[in-house]
């Protein structure tokens, strides 16, 4: 098979050895030449790009959700600002809907699970490689599945005058669950308490028709909330 030479360089965001040494054998297979480079924290990975790390160079960055000093839903946000030629692919084993929500709501490109068979994954890099948007086969059933169930929903959202409105406070308090705040986190970015915070969601959700953070997200990013 031909080697894609599409990236020049990757980033493999991951604090544990075994499992960057993994990813690192996946992106040589895949991009023969590429240069990889390591961050172990959001700390690093941060140092990497402030110093020029992605400059203009073709780049893919891997980057693992847990990290031990924060979420790398964060950096995915922080360098889809900052450095939009990179392509931000999330590496983890959270197979759920609001991690996929709130990914891709921060800027994420792609989305791969660790847990699915080498080969599918080097294939998977081969499509981001050409261009692609790519997604680990139950994260795209996911996706599919959650537009089925809220078709409905969003269809009438967008085209109804009456849409519902939101106040300054319950969209900044939409804005910040969306982007993968918790309830304390949030409380203290605008200075109101826990359960003021959980009062604005549950009206918000009340007024959205949402039940689930994935949902919100959803909701957030078509408002440019995110």
């Amino acid at each position: 098979m031909v080697t894609s030479e599409t990236f020049e360089q990757a980033l493999i965001v991951e604090d544990i050895l075994a499992t960057r040494q993994w990813l690192t054998g996946l992106v040589h297979t895949a991009f023969e030449r590429a240069g990889v480079y390591f961050a172990g924290d959001l700390r690093t990975a941060r140092a990497w790009f402030a110093d020029g790390g992605a400059t203009e160079r073709r780049t893919i960055a891997l980057i693992d959700i847990g990290l031990p000093d924060g979420s790398g839903i964060d950096l995915i946000r922080e360098v889809s600002a900052a450095h939009p030629h990179v392509q931000l692919v999330v590496t983890t084993i959270y197979d759920d809907d609001a991690h996929l929500m709130q990914a891709m709501a921060a800027g994420a490109d792609s989305y791969l699970l660790k847990d699915r068979p080498a080969d599918e994954l080097v294939a998977l890099l081969r499509r981001i490689g050409d261009g692609e948007a790519a997604l680990s086969p139950p994260m795209a059933r996911r996706l599919l599945d959650h537009f089925r169930r809220h078709a409905t929903f969003m269809t009438a959202g967008a085209a109804e005058s009456n849409e519902p409105d939101l106040s300054a406070r319950e969209s900044e308090v939409l804005g910040m669950i969306a982007r993968g705040l918790t309830l304390n986190e949030a409380g203290k970015a605008l200075g109101i308490s826990r359960s003021t915070v959980a009062s604005h969601v549950k009206t918000v959700y009340r007024k959205l028709g949402v039940t689930s953070r994935a949902e919100a997200a959803l909701e957030a990013t078509r408002r440019r909330l995110t």
